[in-house]
């Protein structure tokens, strides 16, 4: 489990690209799981838990397209 202590969304996108599965915290939004590499609702979530699932999953779309 990784931990972090702030949230940075780019950051966070590439521990769970390179990792492709397991579980972060992130300090003030709570914990959560990944796998295939993208992040996963928790199973009590809160709208906060969706927006930083939907924030994140973005970055690592963005992460993983060609750059030309």
């Amino acid at each position: 489990m990784r931990m972090f202590k702030r949230y940075l969304p780019k950051l966070i996108a590439k521990h769970v690209s390179r990792l492709f599965s397991g579980r972060i915290y992130i300090d003030g939004r709570g914990g959560y799981e990944f796998n295939n590499g993208m992040l996963l609702v928790p199973v009590k979530a809160e709208q906060r838990h969706y927006q930083t699932v939907n924030e994140i999953n973005q970055e690592i779309k963005r992460l993983k397209e060609p750059s030309f």
